[in-house]
């Protein structure tokens, strides 16, 4: 008799990353601009699929990330990815799934050496909510300036970034992911107008 395996996630490690990959390479050229992650995140199961999916694109065992204490989601990362798990301060990648890790991880992350900036870290956050907010960027990326409708989620966190006041160009890029699949970038070079 012979039996068959099942697998709990069908996300494809080559081809569905790669698909990933580019949308976030997207969101990181045009900061602002939402692009959709969800018809790759629904192949994977647990409490965040569209983070999940993030890590496991971003993810390989020469990476490092810290989940800010999200023990579940941490060893989940680290079973699937491989990537080393690190300190706020030294993490390649923070994965912020609550607003209440929000603060320390932005203030605690790798910003880069003005001779290295990108030697920074990058910080995924939960942005789930309602746009309530016209937020208006300018840096690289953008020609002249664009618009974004966000929750106050995003707000925060740029406020908290921009109060860092990192000496350009360092910083730290910062991506928004809802559980819908949403994802928008701001670079760490990108700020708000007011």
């Amino acid at each position: 008799m012979i039996s068959t395996l099942s697998k709990k996630h069908s996300f494809d490690m080559v081809f569905d990353s790669q698909k990933v990959y580019r949308l976030i390479l997207e969101a990181m050229s045009n900061p602002g601009r939402i692009v959709n992650i969800k018809k790759y995140a629904d192949k994977l199961f647990g409490d965040n699929p569209a983070f999940l999916a993030a890590a496991m694109t971003l993810l390989d065992n020469e990476t490092s990330f810290n989940a800010c204490e999200n023990g579940r989601f941490s060893d989940e990362i680290a079973s699937l990815t491989l990537a080393k798990r690190e300190t706020l301060e030294d993490a390649d990648f923070i994965f912020a799934c609550d607003f209440g890790d929000i603060k320390s991880a932005i203030q605690n992350a790798k910003r880069g050496t003005l001779s290295d900036p990108h030697k920074s870290a990058t910080i995924a956050i939960q942005n789930d909510g309602t746009p309530s907010l016209r937020l208006t960027l300018a840096g690289p990326g953008i020609d002249g300036r664009v618009t974004l409708d966000a929750t106050q989620t995003v707000k925060c966190a740029l406020d908290l970034r921009d109060a860092q006041k990192h000496e350009y160009p360092q910083g730290v890029d910062l991506l928004f992911i809802s559980s819908a699949g949403e994802l928008a970038a701001v670079p760490r070079l990108v700020r708000e107008v007011r």
